[in-house]
C-alpha cells in the first residue's frame, strides 16, 4: 500500500474520510464485535456521497422531502452511525458510538429503522435494503405524480444505496432490480462496493459475472470508478448519475475490503471480526492517524460535517416557502398531502364498507375482500399496491385507479410480476416512505413462503404494510398439494409483531380490513378461493377487532363444549353445531379470525368468550395444527393436517381429510365423553 501523510498533514477530505473509518473501527474494537472492512473501503464513497449531494436535514430526520440513504450492506452499519454522528444527528452521540452494539443503545449491529433516526429502512439480511430502496424510489415517483404541480415540486428527491457483493448476489436485488430498470426509477442511485471480497471467500469463487453488463440488460445505467478512494472521480460518477433519466444508476466503485490495514486489507478477515488491537494502531499508523487515541475526530473534520446541519435547515427552509405557496394555489391537495404525511384516517374513510345480509348466495372471501378494499381506497388517494402477476385471482385491482408504469408513476395498480420476495420488500419501501396509507401487496397463501423475509423485517420494523393471500387451503382443490398451503399461517402467526386475520366470511373480511387500516404495524389478510356462507353481520365489526369473538351461542343455556376455528372452517363448526344441537348437547362456535389481537384483550373479555370453567373444547382448521392447543388445552381437541394436501375437487379433499361437521362433532363428542 502507498505511504499516507500524517493526519496533520492531510487534506480536509482525507481528514474526514479517515474520521469516519476510524470511529468505526473503534467502536467495533471496543465492541469486540462486529464488521470493519467495509466502513474502511466505503469511506470515500459515503463521505463524497452525505456531504457532497445528499439533502438532508440532520435535525429533522423526518423532513419530507429528504433524499433517502439505504445502507444495505447492513453489516457495515458502523459506516452509517459515523456518518450520523459526524453530520450531526442529535440521537447518534459520542457515547452512543462507544456503546455500539449494546444493550439499549441507539447504535444496534445492524442498522434498525425506528431504534436509531437517520435509519431509514432495516437491514442486514443481504438484498433486502436494495428491495425496500425501489420501494422508496416507487413512493417518490407516485407522490410526486400525484401531488406535484408546475412551479410546485413538493417531492423531489433521491433514493441512494450502498450495496455489496453479497447484496447483489441475492435474488431479491436482482427481482427488484429488474423491476426497477423497467420502471425506469432514475432517481435511484446504487454505489455498488465491489471490493471482490465476500464473508468467507473472494468472489472470482462465486461471482464472476459482469454485474455491469447484468445491470444494463435490466435497463439501468452503468457507470465504473476505478479507485474506491478518488473522490473527485466519485463525485464526477455521482453527477453523471444524477443526469440520466433513461432509468436508475449502479456505480461500480472498486474498493479494497479493509482497506489500511497492513495484514488484513483485500483478505475476508477484514470483513466480520474486530481487527485487533495491534492491527487497529498498525492500521492508523499506516494511514497516518493518531494510535494513541480512540474515537479521535479532529476539530477541522467535525466542523466541514457539521455544515450538513446548516445546509438541511436551509433545504427544508427552501422547501417550506414551497410548501407555503402550494397550500395557498391547491389547497385541497395541501389537506390532502397533509392527511397522508400524518399517517391518520380522515373522518369518514370506512363510510362505504359493504355488509352483506345472513343468507345472501355465498362467497369467496377474496371476493369480499376486493370489495372492501375498494371500498376504503376511494377515501385515499394515495393507497396504493398490486399483486404477483395474479390481480385477476386476488381480486385487489383499484377500479379506475390505473396501472403504475414508466409512463404513468400516478398509476395506483403495480404490478409486481413473478417477484414475490420484491414485492414484498418493495410493500415495504413504500411503507417506509411515509405519505402512503397502507401500500399493499398480493398473491396466494402458499408462496408466502416467498416473501417471509420482507414480512419479517416489516414486522422488525413496525411499517404499515398489507400483506393479502388469497387461495388459503385445500379449498384451492384441483390445483394440488404444491398451491394448498398448510403450515403457512402457522408460520405467519408465530412471527412476533405481525397481526394475522384469517376471515371466516365476507362480513369479517369487511371487517377484518377495517381493522387492519386501525393498527400501526404490518398485517397479513388471509382469504379463501371457495365460496363460503354468510353469517349475519351483527357484532362482527366489534368481534374481529377484538381477534375473537362468540360466532354462536349455545342453544338452551350455558355451553358444554367450545367449537373453535378460524377462516373458512368457521362454517364447518356452525354446522358441527347444529348436528351437535339434534344430540341434544349445548355448543358454542368461537371465530377467531385473529389470535394476535385476541391475546391482546383484557383477561375479562378473554375469559367470557373461552370460559376457563369450560374445558371441553374442539378447534378445526385446514393447516397444521400447531399453536391450537393454546386455545383448545391440554384436554381439548385439535383437527387439523399434518400432511400436504391433493390435487381433487376441494368437497372431496375436505372430506377425505377428515375436515367435516361430522368429525367435528364427533370429536366434541369424545371430549364430553359422550
Amino acid at each position: 500500500m502507498t505511504s499516507v501523510a500524517p493526519a496533520s498533514a492531510q487534506t480536509l477530505d482525507q481528514l474526514a474520510i479517515n474520521s469516519i473509518r476510524f470511529l468505526a473501527v473503534d467502536a467495533v474494537q471496543k465492541a469486540n464485535s462486529g464488521h470493519p472492512g467495509l466502513p474502511l473501503d466505503a469511506a470515500p464513497m459515503a463521505y463524497t456521497l452525505w456531504t457532497r449531494f445528499m439533502r438532508f436535514n440532520p435535525h429533522n430526520p423526518n423532513w419530507a422531502n429528504r433524499d433517502r440513504f439505504v445502507l444495505s450492506a447492513g453489516h457495515g452499519s458502523m459506516l452509517l452511525y459515523a456518518l450520523l454522528y459526524l453530520t450531526g444527528y442529535e440521537a447518534v452521540t459520542m457515547d452512543q458510538l462507544q456503546n455500539f452494539r449494546q444493550w439499549g443503545s441507539h447504535t444496534p449491529g445492524h442498522p434498525e429503522r425506528g431504534e436509531t433516526p437517520g435509519v431509514e429502512v432495516t437491514t442486514g439480511p443481504l438484498g433486502a435494503g436494495f428491495g425496500m430502496a425501489v420501494g422508496l424510489a416507487i413512493g417518490e415517483t407516485y407522490l410526486g405524480a400525484h401531488f406535484n404541480r408546475p412551479d410546485h415540486a413538493l417531492v423531489d428527491h433521491y433514493t441512494y444505496v450502498i450495496a455489496s457483493d453479497g447484496d447483489l448476489m441475492e435474488g431479491v436485488a436482482s427481482e427488484a432490480a429488474s423491476l426497477a430498470g423497467h420502471l425506469k426509477l432514475h432517481k435511484l442511485i446504487v454505489l455498488y462496493d465491489d471490493n471482490q471480497m465476500s464473508l468467507s471467500t473472494a468472489t472470482n469463487v462465486t461471482f464472476t459475472e459482469d454485474v455491469a453488463e447484468r445491470f444494463r440488460a435490466y435497463g439501468w445505467n452503468t457507470l465504473r470508478v476505478a479507485d474506491g478512494n478518488d473522490v473527485d472521480a466519485i463525485a464526477g460518477a455521482l453527477d453523471e448519475a444524477r443526469s440520466q433519466t433513461s432509468g436508475p444508476t449502479l456505480i461500480a466503485v472498486r474498493t479494497v475490503l479493509g482497506y489500511g490495514s497492513p495484514k488484513y486489507a483485500g483478505t475476508t478477515r477484514a470483513h466480520g471480526e474486530p481487527l485487533g488491537k495491534d492491527e487497529v494502531i498498525a492500521t492508523k499508523a499506516h494511514l497516518g492517524w493518531p494510535t494513541d487515541e480512540s474515537f479521535y475526530v479532529p476539530g477541522q473534520a467535525l466542523e466541514h460535517f457539521r455544515e450538513s446541519i446548516t445546509r438541511g435547515e436551509q433545504w427544508e427552509a427552501q422547501w417550506n416557502v414551497i410548501w407555503q405557496a402550494y397550500q395557498t394555489a391547491f389547497p385541497d391537495l395541501g389537506a390532502e398531502w397533509t392527511q397522508a404525511q400524518s399517517g391518520e384516517l380522515p373522518a369518514g374513510w370506512d363510510a362505504d364498507l359493504p355488509t352483506f345480509a345472513a343468507g345472501s348466495p355465498a362467497m369467496a372471501t377474496r371476493d369480499a375482500n376486493g370489495q372492501a378494499l375498494n371500498a376504503i381506497a376511494k377515501h385515499f388517494p394515495t393507497m396504493i399496491g398490486g399483486d404477483a402477476d395474479l390481480f385477476t385471482s386476488t381480486k385487489t385491482t383499484l377500479k379506475d385507479g390505473g396501472d403504475y408504469d414508466q409512463g404513468n408513476y400516478g398509476g395506483r395498480n403495480l404490478h409486481f410480476g413473478v417477484r414475490e420476495h420484491a414485492m414484498g420488500s418493495i410493500v415495504n419501501g413504500l411503507a417506509a416512505h411515509g405519505g402512503i396509507i397502507k401500500p399493499f401487496s398480493a398473491t396466494f397463501l402458499t408462496f408466502s413462503d416467498y416473501m417471509r423475509p420482507p414480512i419479517r423485517l416489516a414486522a422488525l420494523m413496525t411499517v404499515p404494510s398489507v400483506f393479502v393471500f388469497t387461495h388459503d387451503s385445500i379449498g384451492l382443490g384441483e390445483d394440488g398439494p404444491t398451491h394448498q398451503p398448510i403450515e403457512q399461517t402457522p408460520s405467519l402467526r408465530a412471527i412476533p409483531q405481525l397481526v394475522t386475520f384469517r376471515p371466516a366470511d365476507a362480513n369479517e373480511s369487511v371487517a377484518a380490513w377495517r381493522t387492519a387500516m386501525t393498527l400501526r404495524g404490518p398485517v397479513v389478510l388471509i382469504f379463501s378461493r371457495q365460496k363460503l356462507p354468510i353469517y349475519a353481520p351483527e357484532g362482527v365489526m366489534e368481534g374481529t377487532a377484538h381477534g375473537a369473538y362468540i360466532r354462536a351461542e349455545a342453544d338452551g343455556g350455558t355451553p358444554e363444549v367450545l367449537l373453535l376455528s378460524a377462516g373458512s372452517e368457521v362454517s364447518i363448526a356452525m354446522d358441527a353445531r347444529d348436528l351437535l344441537a339434534k344430540d341434544g348437547i349445548k355448543a358454542r362456535v368461537v371465530s377467531m379470525p385473529s389470535w394476535e389481537l385476541f391475546r391482546h384483550q383484557d383477561q375479562a373479555y378473554r375469559d367470557h368468550v373461552l370460559p376457563p370453567t369450560i374445558t371441553a373444547r374442539v378447534s378445526i382448521e385446514a393447516t397444521d395444527p400447531q399453536g391450537w392447543h393454546e386455545w383448545v388445552g391440554l384436554q381439548g381437541k385439535v383437527i387439523g393436517l399434518d400432511r400436504f394436501g391433493a390435487s381433487a375437487p376441494y368437497e372431496q379433499v375436505y372430506q377425505h381429510f377428515g375436515l367435516t361437521a361430522e368429525a367435528m362433532a364427533a370429536a366434541a363428542k369424545a371430549v364430553l365423553g359422550r
